[in-house]
């Protein structure tokens, strides 16, 4: 008993440190001072990144101890879906996101013999990035001509499992194919052969896509004070890129989190009323460390009401992202359970998020 006290808040004093910056004050170096210097924007694959499922943008991301397992772990924190309560589950939904983005994405997993080997699931991301006019520069009026339209597109396939070896901790992994295309341009005028450039010269195409492999790791362990929930995951772990000349990394990122149902410390009836408060301590590759903060209202197990903030204690100049919001709905008929959510995320001068999913089980 007293070693679970002492691991319970080791782990949380571990994601308390994890994010001093994201709570200091601003600091100005004097003039004989060395200047911190911060790389933003400098990775790729950066569609890795983003939040698909409408539950967990709904609550900022903040959902990375989440104990709620299904196929749709596999997209925060793999070690999750090992606690997911029915043999089979299947999700699929779709994301508007910023210019017209278009996020589509599904999952399913499946625990034989009640989970005695572990769960298996499947994941698939795919973005449509919309129809760009590609230009090439020519000797002409307008100094450029028209080449039509062409269409980028990313693509995720993941295989993931996780495993509970006790009843409180929880281990998962998640290895993706990750392939970008961004299409096929013109880079260099041939006098012979060649595609046609419609200036009465030709030129040759190259196919720019890029693909590797990733890995996400996660572990996920029940404390035993109430429902406290501590966890830990890195997402995107991968070797070096690169594009023509110039070298990048993943999105590699770590993140740590607590959650509780609140209703533990009142006297409400657990069985009707359930309050789930999340905090995530994130550390990107190319942005600032900050917090992510998640709220999840449920009455009878059936309705539920969301809120989140994805960038907490992140200044106005470094970002757009405000509040977030949703709700879902689940019902269970016939042994078949069906669940649907909706999200939607502020994102100031860029407009906003929008996320809606379903989902199946058994």
């Amino acid at each position: 008993m007293k070693r679970s006290y002492y691991t319970t808040w080791f782990f949380v004093a571990l994601c308390l440190l994890m994010v001093p910056s994201a709570l200091a004050q601003t600091f100005i170096p004097g003039p004989d001072e060395p200047v911190a210097t911060e790389k933003r924007g400098q990775t790729g694959f950066k569609f890795l990144t983003t939040t698909v499922n409408a539950r967990s943008a709904a609550m900022g991301g903040a959902i990375t101890s989440s104990t709620v397992g299904s196929s749709l772990s596999l997209f925060e924190n793999p070690a999750s879906m090992a606690r997911m309560e029915g043999d089979f589950h299947v999700a699929a939904g779709v994301v508007d996101h910023l210019v017209d983005f278009r996020y589509n994405y599904a999952s399913a997993a499946y625990q034989p013999v009640g989970g005695a080997y572990g769960v298996v699931g499947l994941s698939l991301v795919y973005v449509d990035y919309g129809d760009f006019f590609e230009t090439v520069r020519a000797n002409n009026e307008q100094g450029f001509i028209e080449l039509g339209t062409y269409s980028p597109t990313a693509l995720g396939l993941g295989l993931g499992y996780a495993r509970s070896f006790s009843d409180r901790f929880s281990v998962g992994a998640h290895v993706k194919y990750a392939l970008q295309d961004l299409g096929s341009f013109a880079v260099a005028r041939v006098s012979q052969g060649g595609t046609p450039l419609g200036d009465g010269t030709s030129g040759t195409f190259r196919d720019y896509s890029l693909n590797t492999l990733a890995v996400d790791f996660g572990v996920l362990y029940n404390t035993g004070f109430r429902s406290l929930t501590i966890a830990m995951s890195t997402r995107n772990f991968s070797r070096e890129m690169i594009y023509e000349r110039e070298r990048f990394e993943l999105p590699l990122t770590f993140q740590l989190g607590m959650s509780m149902d609140l209703i533990d410390l009142t006297s409400l009836d657990p069985n009707v009323h359930a309050f789930q408060f999340s905090v995530d301590a994130q550390r990107p590759r190319d942005f600032v460390e900050h917090l992510k903060l998640g709220a999840e209202y449920t009455v009878m197990n059936v309705l539920s009401l969301r809120g989140g903030w994805g960038q907490a204690f992140v200044g106005s100049e470094d970002s757009e992202q405000g509040l977030s919001l949703g709700g879902g709905i689940k019902y269970e008929i016939g042994g078949i359970g069906f669940g649907a959510d909706y999200a939607y995320t502020d994102f100031g001068l860029f407009g906003q998020l929008q996320h809606i999913g379903i989902q199946f089980s058994l």
